[in-house]
């Protein structure tokens, strides 16, 4: 296909070309101060790689996605990618780590697109990576300075791979990788264990390091003035047309100032749409009387975030039925977190809410048995009421170590170190014939972000109100 050079307006003649190479200051590559990031990366990789010894290990970063026609999503780099270089937003896009075999360990080579010279036509044409586009881009030594790593153009990369090396890596990353790697002769077998090398990163990520515990607590601290300024002109919103917008929005300018952006598509669910678990299109009005379920987090440029829900009366009180359910969710979430602590199995933290949210129902009348009865597996007539889990990891992914095998992560035990949430709800839809009418439509989560500690847990996002009385004294009513 032809290039398409409809909005192509930039000079081609040599005279110019000739004038835009010239009379530019001469800069200084200033080195940057290694992270902190970066130390506890190197640590990772040297962890990883004594799992795969005689093999060379490839963790693209990614490539930028496009969003329509000319235009991409702003680019996020591969977790996995991240975790091991301490690279973050400032990550530069088409990146491949590479680490190599030597005898008693790995050489880590990070590979990347330099920046061109200022006498080359990329500066100032090429609007995916140009300076004049996309503004400065980092140098080689700038960037093995601050990530303590071996770098080399990424035009390198192709000759690094052509070693008859075992070669396992992240497939899902880059396609364009994966493709060059597997078209390199490579034994299925080798295919076959990448998904060994993505098991063991997710494994690695369940339990957390300083640094990282540090980060989940900055993005917890960011979120929370994101609820607080979503609380403060909540009540204002109330008989708004798309006021689920409005709350969106507060949330989102928070997280753009305080971070990388959002952690995931918020959900602003106000009324009857907070009984739909993803809700994202955030077009509904906002009744006066209405409850709000507010799913969110903030990234840090380091790519942590946090997954709080809050669930707030928009009038700043809570209706008899409203706090009815808001109060039985509450108890299950306080349950859940109570018998948080080293040795338990993740699996129990899930089972102690269910009995919470089986128990109120019970007694509620909704179910068909008793709350004993319905907790048997070949029951469960209360989750019509909660079809979704208590609890997941947190981290560089707000669904963080999907790749974990199960005896490690729903059956695994709790373990110092490890972030995850705790979040129940009680959803009763608007048509559900089976509760009283006073119910129907409301829909109430909370969620919390935990740390295992090895006395116990901290429950990072306490601070943020979560009980009847701290909520109704955070909104303040319009008068």
């Amino acid at each position: 296909m032809a290039e398409n050079k409809n909005r192509s307006t930039t000079p081609e003649s040599d005279a110019f070309r000739q004038h835009i190479s010239q009379d530019w200051a001469p800069r200084v590559d200033r080195l940057p101060a290694l992270r902190e990031s970066a130390r506890a990366a190197a640590v990772r990789r040297e962890k990883l790689c004594a799992e795969f010894s005689s093999c060379r290990l490839v963790i693209p970063a990614g490539r930028a996605k496009q969003r329509s026609n000319d235009t991409d999503y702003l680019f996020r780099a591969h977790s996995d990618f991240a975790y091991l270089t301490g690279w973050g937003t400032d990550s530069e896009p088409d990146s491949v780590l590479v680490l190599e075999p030597d005898g008693d360990g790995h050489t880590a080579t990070l590979y990347f697109r330099e920046p061109a010279g200022r006498d080359s036509e990329e500066f100032y044409a090429n609007a995916s990576i140009g300076e004049f586009w996309v503004g400065a881009r980092p140098s080689a030594t700038a960037v093995s300075a601050e990530l303590n790593l071996a770098t080399a153009h990424i035009d390198a990369l192709g000759a690094a791979l052509t070693s008859g090396v075992s070669t396992l890596l992240i497939r899902e990353a880059d396609p364009a990788v994966t493709a060059r790697i597997d078209a390199l002769t490579r034994p299925t077998a080798d295919q076959s264990r990448d998904d060994d090398l993505a098991r063991v990163l997710s494994e690695m990520r369940l339990i957390k390091d300083a640094y990282e515990i540090d980060q989940v607590r900055l993005a917890v601290a960011a979120t929370h003035l994101g609820f607080s300024d979503i609380a403060r002109v909540l009540p204002a919103i109330g008989g708004k047309q798309r006021g689920e917008r409005m709350i969106e929005g507060a949330f989102a300018t928070r997280a753009r100032l305080e971070g990388n952006g959002l952690g995931y598509n918020t959900i602003a669910a106000s009324g009857a749409h907070a009984c739909i678990l993803h809700w994202e299109r955030n077009d509904g009005d906002v009744g006066k009387k209405d409850l709000v379920l507010i799913d969110a987090g903030v990234e840090l440029d380091s790519y942590y975030t946090a997954d709080i829900t809050r669930t707030l009366p928009v009038s700043g009180r809570f209706s008899a039925a409203q706090r009815k359910v808001y109060q039985a969710v509450l108890d299950a979430a306080d349950a859940a977190f109570a018998i948080v602590k080293p040795g338990i199995t993740f699996s129990e933290i899930h089972q102690t809410a269910m009995a919470v949210i089986a128990q109120r129902t019970a007694e509620w009348g909704l179910l068909p048995v008793s709350a004993e009865e319905s907790l048997a597996p070949e029951n469960q007539y209360h989750r019509r009421y909660m079809v979704h889990g208590t609890s997941h990891h947190l981290g560089l992914d707000v669904h963080d170590c999907a790749h974990a095998r199960r005896v490690m992560y729903h059956e695994g035990i709790v373990t110092a170190g490890m972030i995850f949430t705790i979040e129940p709800g009680l959803y009763f839809q608007p048509d559900d014939l089976t509760v009283p009418q006073e119910l129907r439509g409301i829909g109430v989560r909370i969620e919390d972000n935990i740390l295992v500690t090895p006395e116990g847990a901290e429950n990072l996002s306490r601070g943020i109100p979560r009980t009847v009385a701290e909520v109704e004294a955070w909104i303040k009513p319009t008068r």
